[in-house]
């Protein structure tokens, strides 16, 4: 069992080795170093948690580089060769008897972000800043982590009944990861599903009971390809790609607003061409569409579909779409989300208590939200504020450690209710 010592030195380790999505070797290999010296009844590892098809898989190149760094960070070889072709994260399970199945969804995976370095930043201040140059943990998902491992050991000390199983969840910074997890088949059995994140612009001693407001997403990648020409001499011979790819931006964000709800549309990273004097052969958009409900994102996916598809058309042309990670909406389930509020009324260090509040993001624990809903379950997402010097996905944003605490008391507080008082 861990000291609250034990629990920040874990999260400083995970902040010290961020890896970005389906890339968790060191991060998963270190949670199972942690979790097999807990009384577990099951500790199910990378391919055992998560079904077959997955996006946004990087090539093998970059899953071997990856894992060859963790391991020389010190990962377990044995647990990172489990985790070949990037088949990270876990699930864990406690078994306690008769009573209610509850799960909890913690994510693991950093950001393609470098961490500030200055003296103004613990991390840096204190030494865990990132040592995997160019990536951080920007969203808290380490912190997120050690919550997971905390509320183990809070109910493997406690006199809960039942069955509580806690998905360390891969990839959800590109919503990849929420998907082949929920139909990984451990969460079939789950009867009330609760998903944890920090943060969310609320302070310290501030918890959400129960977030709602998700935006429906999808991510999208465009290559355009035409053929190359010299730009002086025979521009007409040219198909230019660069021509497409811009006609396809310019109308993407012309697509008509719809009264059923709110309607998000992004080109976040565009590119083509070689040369100055070159008409360009090639060009990319990189992009996603959100919607308020899942029916508004697929609106926003049908329109931008056939805009990529007549921009390349008009300027002759080809585009080939290939879809990344996506995620539906989601609703927190009041009866449950009312459980969390009472028992976070009753945890020290929390001073303030939101029934509900808007993300106005998009999250893909709505998968797994959804899959237990689907089956009759209640679940609820819950925001556990904490202080943070710099905002979410910026380079100055660090985790307040002592919310880890009072998390750790709101999620093991409620799951311990569950079982006197299921809903």
């Amino acid at each position: 069992m861990s000291t609250t010592d034990d629990l920040i030195d874990l999260r400083r380790d995970l902040h010290r080795h961020p890896e970005p999505a389906w890339r968790e070797f060191y991060t998963t290999a270190r949670l199972v170093d942690e979790l097999e010296t807990r009384p577990l009844d099951e500790l199910y590892v990378g391919p055992e948690v998560l079904a077959e098809e997955r996006r946004g898989v990087p090539d093998d190149d970059e899953l071997d580089d990856w894992a060859r760094r963790a391991v020389d960070a010190g990962a377990r070889e044995d647990v990172v060769d489990r985790l070949a072709g990037g088949y990270t994260g876990l699930v864990a399970v406690l078994r306690r008897g008769e009573g209610p199945t509850v799960g909890l969804r913690v994510d693991i995976d950093a950001l393609p972000i470098t961490e500030a370095d200055d003296g103004d930043h613990e991390p840096a201040r204190e030494g865990f800043r990132s040592e995997n140059e160019g990536f951080m943990h920007a969203c808290g998902h380490d912190a997120h982590a050690t919550v997971g491992v905390g509320v183990i050991d809070a109910i493997a000390e406690s006199d809960f009944s039942g069955t509580l199983k806690v998905f360390f969840q891969p990839s959800e910074e590109i919503v990849s990861g929420g998907e082949p997890m929920a139909e990984g088949g451990h969460l079939d059995d789950v009867e009330y599903f609760l998903a944890l994140h920090v943060g969310l612009d609320h302070p310290t001693g501030e918890v959400v009971a129960g977030v709602d407001g998700f935006l429906a997403q999808q991510h999208f990648r465009a290559d355009f390809s035409g053929a190359s020409a010299h730009a002086g001499g025979h521009p007409e011979r040219g198909r230019n790609a660069v021509q497409a790819m811009a006609t396809a931006i310019q109308n993407l964000y012309s697509i008509p607003r719809h009264d059923e709800g709110a309607t998000r549309v992004n080109a976040g990273l565009v590119g083509g061409g070689t040369a100055s004097n070159i008409v360009p052969e090639d060009a990319f958009i990189e992009g996603e569409v959100r919607g308020e409900t899942t029916e508004l994102r697929d609106y926003m996916d049908d329109h931008a579909q056939r805009i990529l598809q007549s921009a390349a058309e008009m300027h002759d042309c080809e585009v080939e779409v290939e879809y990344g990670g996506r995620a539906p909406g989601g609703e927190s389930d009041d009866e449950l989300a009312g459980i969390v509020a009472e028992v976070a009324g009753e945890t020290a260090g929390v001073d303030s208590i939101l029934d509900s509040d808007d993300l106005g993001g998009s999250e893909d624990a709505t998968y797994l939200m959804q899959h237990v809903q689907d089956r009759g379950g209640l679940a609820s997402f819950v925001c556990v504020g904490t202080d943070h010097p710099g905002g979410h996905h910026s380079p100055t944003f660090d985790v307040d450690e002592e919310t880890i605490r009072i998390a750790i008391d709101v999620f093991s507080g409620t799951i311990e209710r569950l079982g006197r008082e299921a809903v």
